[in-house]
Formats: C-alpha cells, structure tokens, sequence
C-alpha cells in the first residue's frame, strides 16, 4: 500500500497482535531488503516497513535530504498508522536515521537496532566516500553500483548467488539520478551530527555489523555502543555490509533475541 497522507511513504504493514517494529532500509535499496526477515520477525511482532523518501516506491525528498527529514517521515509512518512507540531497525543509512529520531523523538521507542552503520570515519575513508558521491553525481547510480556489491557481499556468496546480485543491482540501478547523490551526501556527511549523541540514546540499543564489512567496522560498532548506556554489540564473523541477506540467520536471532528482551509485555524465551 502506499500512504499519500501526509507525506508520500510506500509502506507495507504485516499487521500482527505483536508490538510494532519498523525496519528502515540502506541508501539505494527499498523496502524488498528486508524480505529475509519478514517471516522471522513477523511471526511474533507487528512488521512494518516503508521506503525512503527518494527510493523504491515513496515520493521524493519533499525538501533537501538530511537525517532529520528522513527522522520526520519516520515520525509521519508512525503517526499515520496510530503508533505511539515502535522498535526501529536500521540498517546502514537507516542505521543513521533510527539515530536521528531516537534523539529527535525518544517517547516513539522501546527499542533500537543498528545494524552496519557508520560513526566517525578516519581521513581516508571519508575522502573515499567523498569520492563516490562525486561520482554517482557526475555519472548516476550505475557508477558505483559494482563496487558496493563487492563491498557488501563476500566474494564466495556473490559468485554462488547472481540472482540475488541481479536483484540488488537492479534495486541499486534503479534510483532516480537527481536525487542518488544528494541521497548519498547524507550517508557521507550526516554522521558527524550522531557522535556523542545529544540529547543521549536511553532506550534499549543492539548494535551489530559483520568483522568483515570495513566501511562500518567493528570499531565503529563499538564506538556507537560505548555512546548508547547499556547498548549491547555484536560481531558476526565472515561477513560484510549486507549480512541481513548474506547470513539472515545469525542476523535473525540476534535481532529476536534482543526484541524479545525489551518487548513491551515481556516476550522473552
């Protein structure tokens, strides 16, 4: 279904009796990312997720893209299906923008999960980011698209799965070119504005990545936990950005595991 009240947000509502959890989605994917997950998840929660402003089938950015936009169509999902506190799962960008509402809007949550999301990049990596909006500016989505599918699946897994590699391409290629980088920018430019977070992250946090994903490392992992109190972190080994879709397994149980413990009612065992 798609919502045009208020703002635009192509949304999928799985319903349930659980509590509710929204799952926020990475720069340049949709929606569809989260398709290993659904049924994990959705067997005991309320699964909602939703497409960013700019991708899959949501409208535009209504104004120029930042956190705190993509926070407030985040607060608009929320509103616009009668929820007065989610759990919010994000993964990379979305990572981010889960940040960004859990200081803008911290009465909407009982819990949070960041999976393979950045903190502060070193000189190098953030030239090397920098880099790559210059380029899916100058050339659109298709310039970058072969190098992110290496960084984000393991050698093994990609050359075993080329339709999941189609799938993700084709996700990928499709992104509208006039706002792809403007997208982008905010993935490069917008962590700056998460370190040490103010006001601070209070509700229950699960941090995660793969050992393997080196643009949103272990240590960055743990630099947003030690941020968060009581945040927990996990390392999967073997796996890079996308191991929701790698290895959903592991991915699965933790984000169970976690949402169980903190569910409001208790859901835990």
């Amino acid at each position: 279904m798609t919502d045009r009240r208020p703002n635009g947000t192509a949304f999928e509502d799985q319903g349930g009796g659980g509590p509710a959890v929204v799952l926020v989605h990475g720069f340049g994917l949709n929606r569809g990312m989260w398709r290993w997950q659904r049924a994990a998840l959705s067997a005991r929660y309320r699964l909602i997720t939703y497409d960013l402003f700019g991708h899959g089938e949501s409208a535009p950015p209504p104004g120029p893209p930042d956190l705190a936009l993509f926070s407030e169509q985040l607060l608009g999902l929320l509103d616009r299906l009668s929820l007065a506190r989610a759990a919010v799962v994000g993964f990379s960008l979305g990572g981010m923008i889960a940040r960004r509402f859990a200081m803008d809007h911290p009465e909407r949550l009982w819990g949070l999960a960041i999976l393979n999301s950045a903190h502060m990049r070193d000189d190098a990596a953030q030239q090397a980011i920098r880099d790559r909006v210059a380029l899916a500016r100058a050339e659109g989505p298709g310039a970058t698209v072969e190098a992110a599918l290496t960084r984000w699946f393991g050698d093994a897994f990609r050359f075993a799965n080329p339709q999941v590699m189609e799938l993700v391409r084709g996700w990928l290629l499709a992104n509208d070119p006039s706002v792809y980088a403007e997208i982008y920018a905010v993935l490069a430019e917008g962590v700056g504005e998460l370190i040490a977070p103010k006001p601070p992250i209070a509700c229950p946090t699960l941090v995660l990545t793969g050992d393997q994903d080196y643009g949103n490392s272990p240590e960055m992992t743990q630099a947003i936990a030690a941020e968060i109190p009581d945040a927990r972190s996990i390392i999967l080994p073997g796996l890079r950005h996308m191991a929701m879709v790698e290895a959903p397994e592991p991915v699965n149980r933790a984000l169970l595991a976690f949402l169980n413990a903190h569910a409001p009612g208790g859901l835990d065992g």
